[in-house]
C-alpha cells in the first residue's frame, strides 16, 4: 500500500483552486424509539422532521454524500448538508423515509451486506436493532437513497488484520454493487475510527470518499469528518454545531 493518502481529488479545470469550506455532513443512525439508548445513536421521527425543517428554514438542504461532493467539486452546493444514516437499520426505511421525502431531502445510507437481515450485535448495551435485509436495502435505492458501505459487520478497520480489511472493505463493495446493481462509490468507517492504512484500503478498493467522525490530519476525501445528530438536539444546539463545524475543520482539497 502507497505510504500516504492522497486527499485530493481531480479537478476538471486543471487550475489551482482555493479550497472552500469543508461541507457539513451530519451523522444519524437510528430513528424510532429512543427511551432505551444508551450510546444516544437514536432520533425520534418528529425529532428528525424538526430538524430537517430547521435546515429548510435556514436555507440549507439534506442531500446524499453523492450530491454533495460532486456540487461542491463543482464550486456549488454551499446551501447543501450532507445526510448519511449508519448500520442500515430496519427503522430507516419505515421511519426516516418518509420524513427525508416530506422536506425533500437526500441521504446516504450506511450498510453491512454481511449482516444483512441480523442485528446491532456488536452493541453490548441496549436493545437489538434490527438491520436491513437484501431486500430492505433494494427498496431504499429504489427511493433514490444513495447505498454506501459500513463494511462487512461493523469492525474497527485500525484494528483489522490484513486478510480482515481487505474484506471488510473490498468485499463489502463488490457484494453491494451486486445486490443493488449499481456503483458504491461511498464507504463509512466502523465507530468512525480510521487510520492511514484504512484510509489507503479504501483508496484502493475504487471508492470515491470515505466517511470518519473526526479525522485529524487524515481530513480528506477518504476521511471526511462528520458531525454526530442526536435527540437532544434542537435548533439551538443545532445552530452551535453548524458553526463550530465551520470553524474546527480544515478544508478539503478539491472541494470549492
Amino acid at each position: 500500500m502507497p505510504a500516504s493518502v492522497d486527499t485530493a481529488a481531480p479537478t476538471t479545470t486543471g487550475r489551482h483552486t482555493t479550497p472552500g469550506p469543508v461541507p457539513w455532513v451530519a451523522m444519524y443512525h437510528s430513528v424510532g424509539d429512543c427511551s432505551d439508548d444508551p450510546y444516544r445513536i437514536t432520533v425520534t421521527p418528529e425529532r428528525l422532521s424538526a430538524q430537517l425543517r430547521w435546515l429548510r428554514g435556514r436555507g440549507l438542504r439534506g442531500v446524499s454524500m453523492g450530491e454533495l461532493l460532486a456540487a461542491r467539486a463543482r464550486g456549488e452546493g454551499h446551501d447543501l448538508v450532507g445526510l448519511t444514516f449508519d448500520d442500515g437499520y430496519t427503522d430507516f426505511v419505515d421511519n426516516a423515509l418518509p420524513v427525508l421525502r416530506r422536506w425533500g431531502c437526500g441521504s446516504t445510507l450506511f450498510v453491512l451486506p454481511g449482516r444483512l437481515g441480523g442485528v446491532n450485535a456488536w452493541d453490548p448495551l441496549g436493545p437489538r436493532k434490527p438491520l436491513l435485509s437484501a431486500h430492505g436495502i433494494r427498496r431504499a435505492a429504489a427511493a433514490g437513497v444513495e447505498i454506501g458501505s459500513h463494511g462487512l459487520t461493523h469492525v474497527d478497520l485500525t484494528r483489522a488484520d490484513d486478510a480482515v480489511l481487505a474484506a471488510e472493505v473490498a468485499e463489502s463493495r463488490a457484494l453491494l454493487q451486486e445486490l443493488t446493481d449499481t456503483p458504491v462509490d461511498g464507504f463509512c468507517y466502523p465507530y468512525g475510527t480510521v487510520d492511514r492504512r484504512a484510509a489507503d484500503a479504501v483508496r484502493e478498493a475504487g471508492y470515491g470518499y470515505a466517511c470518519a467522525i473526526d479525522p485529524g490530519q487524515l481530513n480528506g476525501f477518504f476521511a471526511l469528518p462528520r458531525v454526530h445528530i442526536g435527540q437532544n438536539d434542537t435548533a439551538v444546539r443545532l445552530y452551535l454545531k453548524h458553526r463550530l463545524h465551520r470553524l474546527r475543520r480544515r478544508p478539503v482539497e478539491g472541494l470549492r
